[in-house]
């Protein structure tokens, strides 16, 4: 299958997937999204890749919504929208589910979106620029993709509501002390520790590593849909409030906003 906006490299049992629009930060769009979930679904009968490594090309993993698609790529009846707009949800369950390790070698900034896609993976190789930010609540919006429980799984309640209500930016060590990076790396080595990592978890039993990792997602995962399967009707919502038209104009202004409640 070939990708538009996704690369994927194969060297030995390591594969690297390579979000591939840097002039646009990576950022996410209807399509990019698709390919993210074709991409990871790709590897369902793949028996010989034991590691999945994801990057994004250029200065940043991965830039979240590209408000410049303005929803164009979502427009349709209600019930249309309903269903494209959980294509970010499958695809976060489609890199959940990949039988194989997954390493987010993450460059720069994963906002919204791509922070989603870094936290849904095994573990997280960054360096002192990585950054992660979610901006949904500056913009009147809640967030879905399962990123709250996804978030809070890896630093708990209070730090995810800093995240997540605060929108507060967090950065190189304290991604470490958050317990969301897993190792760190000088930039220019970053693919070479995530490597490093890779080679590593391949070099273990497959099938025994491959089994314990779903084990323990599942009990992580558990509660996740029962909690999160209305996020996409609640964002809908929150899209026809006055507030949101009102936060997104004083965002991009970087002003803040004069909200009603409405």
């Amino acid at each position: 299958m070939t990708y538009e906006h996704v690369k994927i490299e194969r060297d030995g049992e390591v594969a690297t997937v390579t979000l591939n629009r840097p002039e646009r930060a990576n950022a996410l769009t209807y399509e990019v999204i698709a390919d993210v979930e074709a991409a990871a679904l790709s590897f369902r009968d793949d028996i010989e890749t034991r590691v999945v490594i994801l990057t994004g090309a250029g200065k940043n993993f991965c830039a979240g919504a590209d408000l410049s698609d303005a929803g164009q790529s979502y427009e349709a009846p209600l019930i249309g929208k309903r269903r494209k707009r959980r294509i970010g949800e499958r695809a976060i369950q489609a890199i959940l589910e990949m039988d194989q390790i997954t390493i987010a070698a993450w460059n720069g900034a994963a906002a919204g979106g791509g922070g989603c896609f870094a936290l849904a993976c095994d573990f997280r190789v960054g360096t002192e620029n990585s950054l992660l930010f979610f901006p949904e609540v500056d913009l009147g919006m809640n967030l879905m993709w399962r990123a709250m429980p996804l978030c809070v799984n890896l630093v708990g309640p209070a730090r995810a509501k800093r995240l997540m209500i605060g929108g507060e930016h967090v950065r190189g060590q304290a991604l470490v002390d958050w317990g969301i990076l897993d190792q760190m790396a000088e930039p220019d080595a970053l693919m070479a520790k995530a490597r490093e990592m890779a080679d590593f978890y391949a070099g273990k039993p497959h099938i025994a590593a491959q089994m314990i990792k779903r084990s323990i997602n599942s009990y992580a995962t558990a509660l996740d849909r029962a909690v999160m399967h209305s996020d996409v009707d609640q964002f809908l919502l929150a899209q026809s409030t006055d507030d949101h038209q009102i936060a997104s104009k004083a965002y991009g202004e970087r002003k803040r906003p004069k909200l009603t409640g409405d």
